[in-house]
């Protein structure tokens, strides 16, 4: 949905913005990952992934977005995508929940500015990305959590300690030998 955007941003950087950021690169775009402030990791791992450049979500683009992806459920975010695409871009809101997007001045949503919402994904999404994923190739960044330990996967996530993506593991798994295989 965001087209064909050279300059991508992705607003909150975790599991799926992580994933996007791979295949974003391999198709020659160029990434810019906003992550919340003082968010080191997930600015790192950005990096490390290709984007180009990685800083706080709510100060200014290094330069303007033909397209941002807002992945992180803050409302907040939607201005702050605006105000960093330039004319006639695109802000999805990737997200199953979002906290409310605050008043903004029409000015962000002029010069023929898009913003839409993701509802789901179809299955010839999913089939296309399985045949992609391992001509990019896609790695994961995964932290592992015993199921009897979601709460603290949950405040962690909620917290932005998160490196990419938690998983949670039935209880009759082996962490450790589940780590490897994840990863």
């Amino acid at each position: 949905m965001a087209g064909d955007a050279e300059r991508l941003g992705l607003y909150g950087f975790g599991a799926s913005a992580h994933i996007i950021c791979q295949v974003a690169v391999h198709q020659g775009r160029r990434v810019f990952a906003f992550t919340r402030g003082g968010d080191d990791a997930a600015g790192s791992l950005a990096l490390e992934l290709g984007a180009e450049w990685a800083g706080d979500s709510m100060d200014p683009a290094p330069e303007e977005l033909d397209a941002a992806i807002i992945f992180a459920p803050v409302g907040a975010l939607v201005p702050a995508a605006l105000r960093a695409t330039a004319k006639g871009a695109t802000v999805v809101c990737a997200g199953i929940h979002m906290s409310d997007i605050p008043s903004f001045p029409y000015e962000l949503l002029w010069e023929e500015r898009v913003l839409r919402s993701v509802a789901n994904l179809t299955r010839a999404d999913g089939e296309e990305f399985m045949e992609l994923a391992p001509r990019v190739p896609v790695r994961t960044s995964v932290e592992p959590y015993a199921l009897e330990e979601a709460n603290e996967a949950l405040d962690r996530l909620r917290a932005g300690r998160v490196r990419g993506a938690a998983v949670l593991l039935p209880e009759d798994a082996n962490l450790e030998s589940q780590e490897e295989e994840i990863r």
